[in-house]
């Protein structure tokens, strides 16, 4: 053989190529849109809300079987329109709630405007401790706009 002949045998051809193979790349990203695509819905969390049907309210004070907690604009708690000290607040709660069945272990909630959220967060926590299951929120009706 010749060194012509061996030259060209070792030599490349063509001079060297600096492109990005993009094929594993788009292979990669195909499997991870795949996988988005079946894992997105189980990931996906319900909250079950049930919105009440518009009624008439029933203007005048609650029946005297029922619970209301007030929020006032100090923070302060009342239970059923009495003031009740927040170490009081639970047990007094627990005592109301033990002599209903489940289903009627129902609570509303009257907030004031100006009270903090935070507050209305610990009276419904501390509800939910005390055994209510159902908790209700009072508010103003929407007065009518013109």
């Amino acid at each position: 053989m010749t060194t012509r002949a061996l030259k060209s045998l070792v030599l490349p051809q063509t001079a060297p190529r600096a492109d990005i193979n993009v094929t594993p790349l788009v292979d990669v990203v195909l499997v991870l849109l795949i996988i988005f695509m079946v894992v997105t819905p189980i990931i996906a969390k319900d909250l079950a809300v049930e919105l009440p049907q518009r009624e008439e309210s029933v203007r005048g004070p609650p029946p005297a079987q029922q619970v209301v907690v007030g929020v006032t604009a100090e923070g302060r708690l009342t239970l059923n329109d009495a003031p009740v000290a927040d170490a009081d607040y639970v047990p007094r709660l627990t005592e109301l709630m033990r002599a209903r069945t489940p289903a009627h272990r129902v609570a509303f909630f009257v907030p004031d405007d100006r009270a903090s959220y935070w507050r209305l967060i610990a009276a419904i926590d501390g509800a939910k401790a005390a055994g209510v299951e159902t908790l209700g929120m009072v508010v103003p009706p929407p007065t009518e706009s013109r």
